[in-house]
């Protein structure tokens, strides 16, 4: 009897290990005489425990991690099925504590399926949700989408149900639906991990997508830093079409739908969505003014959705069993749940999905187990580069949008980086205005120069000349970004700034500059 065992294909898994596990379970197999099948997965996100393996038996699967190469001779050393209770037994998968407290929706699959068997994704309630919304019709389709409470899940949290109908609304020859998959926020990696680990959800989702709004052809932008997500999407597609997925009469809808992967060059502002829509174009990465909105005027000018592919994977889940079951979990505006990514100083590492209501305590010392390093959390920085610093005197704040705009903060793509009592917060505040400097477009002026002035500005702040002075010019000049710039680079460069500003004064004491820098 052949027995299965599944080896993480995520580039996560790979970087420690997982290729060379693979090998030499299929060294080690042929030397005993074991009869194995390795199947590549996606990663389950506990990227402390990666290689992560699982072995499946006749109660299930049983976890094994973090494993080595150098542990599989040991691990077969009985022969199969390996003994549960062995020294790299983590039981059943489900059972972890970090996988047993998650709600997951969006990564329901991840882990578990083959990525690139169609079988597998359908034998996992893969394509139930396009089969509803071809019976419900376009009308209907949009209704659940907005009934659902689904908002963006990489940056505005726009809702995605009243973007989709505007597009529907709007009369045109042709419309698209662009996957903005350009995943560029320190401490994120929940859009690769889709695109490695269970890339058909996406698929399904632009699928349903297209068929609500009446746009045939949709595009996957997707950052070149991510080889391993552009090979497995394209491989995705491939296998799509062949299946008749895709195609002129896409999953037998009548209606044709196929999907481009475009790979973009490295240009953080490139997630911003209208950059991209002109990278998607071949013209320089740079923000337009806005109206229009893509919405009616966006892809080669024609009407176009552009969502978060993280949105647009979790549409498949909704359509299939329902908006009433998807808006009945989170808080408040904040429906559904967010796949939250645990970075930085922090012991349990990974992908976290929950419905939205968890305290920021909750997820940091609870779920993340606190630091790495033992030392006390001193800061939390949420929604990336441009998302605030928050202290720990505000870790009772819910994690919803709500509740962090009210703090002027941002739950953006869900990643959490946390920091403990050793960093430097006005380094921290340079580096945000440096970051701004660096990525900026360059097309409006209070980004392009501000943040040039702002980093030379903390400079002298952190030299400890005229403290105060300058921290008022930081303040006035982050007003003017914060309202003067076009897009979010700019507009959202003032919140990790005035943040650690505010939260963090005794880091930008004159006394204390003035002598660090003697």
């Amino acid at each position: 009897m052949t027995t299965r065992i599944f080896v993480p294909r995520d580039a996560a898994a790979r970087a420690v290990g997982a290729d060379r596990v693979t090998a030499a379970l299929a060294d080690e197999a042929r030397r005993r005489g074991l009869d194995i099948e390795i199947v590549r997965t996606g990663s389950r996100g506990l990227f402390w425990l990666e290689p992560l393996i699982e072995v499946e038996t006749p109660a299930g699967r049983i976890a094994f991690g973090p494993v080595t190469a150098g542990d599989v001779a040991d691990l077969l050393a009985d022969g199969l099925p390996i003994d549960a209770a062995h020294r790299l037994s983590l039981g059943r998968p489900e059972e972890i504590p970090f996988l047993a407290r998650q709600t997951r929706i969006t990564f329901a699959r991840c882990g578990i399926v083959d990525p690139l068997s169609l079988a597998d994704y359908r034998a996992h309630g893969g394509y139930r949700g396009l089969e509803r919304a071809l019976g419900l019709g376009p009308a209907a389709t949009l209704d659940e989408v907005t009934k659902s409470g689904l908002r963006g899940r990489g940056g505005a949290g726009f809702p995605t149900g009243i973007k989709w109908k505007t597009v529907a609304d709007t009369a045109a020859d042709r419309k698209y639906i662009v996957c903005n998959a350009d995943e560029g926020d320190s401490g994120t990696y929940a859009d690769r991990m889709i695109l490695e680990g269970d890339p058909f959800a996406l698929i399904e989702g632009m699928t349903i997508a297209g068929f609500a709004v009446g746009a045939a052809r949709g595009y996957v932008y997707i950052r070149s830093e991510y080889p391993d997500a552009v090979r497995t999407m394209g491989d995705a597609l491939a296998i799509a079409r062949v299946e008749g997925c895709l195609g002129a009469d896409a999953a037998g809808s009548g209606r044709a739908f196929d999907i481009e992967v475009r790979v973009g060059a490295g240009a953080y502002v490139c997630g911003e969505e209208t950059s991209l829509l002109e990278s998607l174009e071949g013209k320089r990465g740079q923000v337009r003014a806005k109206p229009p909105l893509p919405a009616h005027r966006g892809l080669f000018g024609r009407p176009t959705v552009i969502n978060n592919l993280l949105s647009l994977a979790t549409v498949p889940a909704i359509l299939a069993d329902g908006a009433a079951r998807y808006a009945a979990l989170g808080t408040g505006r904040s429906r559904g749940t967010m796949p939250i990514q645990l970075a930085g100083n922090v012991r349990y590492g990974g992908l976290f999905e929950a419905a939205f209501g968890l305290t920021l305590g909750e997820i940091v010392d609870d779920i993340g187990g606190g630091t790495s390093s033992g030392r006390p959390a001193r800061a939390v920085q949420v929604g990336g580069p441009l998302g605030a610093y928050f202290p720990r005197a505000l870790f009772d704040t819910p994690f919803d949008y709500e509740a962090f705009a009210a703090l002027d903060g941002l739950i953006g793509h869900g990643g959490v980086v946390v920091f403990d009592d050793s960093v430097d917060m006005a380094r921290q505040a340079r580096f945000a205005l440096e970051f701004c400097a660096i990525e900026s477009c360059g097309k409006c002026t209070p980004c392009r120069i501000g943040s040039i002035r702002g980093t030379e500005t903390m400079d002298r702040i952190i030299a400890g000349e005229r403290v105060d002075a300058n921290l008022a010019l930081i303040a006035d000049l982050c007003q003017t970004l914060k309202f003067g710039s076009l897009c979010a680079l700019g507009g959202f460069t003032p919140y990790p700034v005035m943040s650690a500003i505010k939260h963090f004064p005794e880091d930008f004491s004159p006394a204390r500059l003035s002598a660090a820098a003697d």
